[in-house]
């Protein structure tokens, strides 16, 4: 269930845009629009892309996995045990919120840090967020996340050096101190 190189799990909710509970007809329907934008045929000649081929191939392939579990009622439940399965077995260092964590702006991104004990960092960038519902405003004082739909949750964040994890909880409608 991980994707790409960081380690932020990425479930096939997420790859399919929608929610855990989203009906058949609302899967169905992000599948159908995820595969029109992302099939490689489409992408070809798309520049800024590092391997357009690979990235691409990947994503569709991720894309066309997702629908192959969530679109069969036997297999979506099967997959719904196993996520329940892996969120009661990953131990976490400690829960944090994002008033723990440091805000750098590196560009077109922002990186938001924790540090970890062993001296590395837990970190998640603004582009990780959108991806989760959720934009990083930058205002003359101060930066503000903001939800798509104004709901709470959380991620679990990997130490870049160690073993250790921690869960962000992310509230709604936050702002930092810039």
């Amino acid at each position: 269930m991980t994707l790409g190189n960081r380690s932020i799990q990425k479930t096939y909710y997420d790859i399919l845009s929608v929610k855990e509970n989203a009906c058949y007809e609302v899967i169905r329907a992000s599948y159908r629009s995820a595969i029109l934008t992302s099939h490689p045929d489409k992408l070809r000649g798309v520049s800024g892309i590092s391997n357009p081929h690979h990235e691409s191939e990947v994503n569709f392939l991720n894309i066309q996995k997702a629908w192959e579990v969530l679109s069969n009622s036997s297999s979506r439940a099967a997959y719904d045990s196993e996520l329940e399965e892996l969120r009661r077995d990953v131990v976490i260092a400690e829960d944090i919120i994002l008033e723990d964590m440091v805000v750098e702006d590196v560009g077109e991104v922002m990186e938001l840090f924790y540090q970890c004990r062993c001296g590395d960092y837990f970190s998640i960038d603004s582009t990780e967020l959108e991806e989760m519902g959720y934009s990083l405003d930058k205002g003359e004082s101060k930066i503000l996340l903001r939800a798509v739909d104004a709901l709470s949750s959380s991620v679990v964040l990997p130490c870049g050096s160690c073993s250790l994890k921690v869960r962000l909880i992310i509230d709604a409608d936050f702002s930092f101190k810039s």
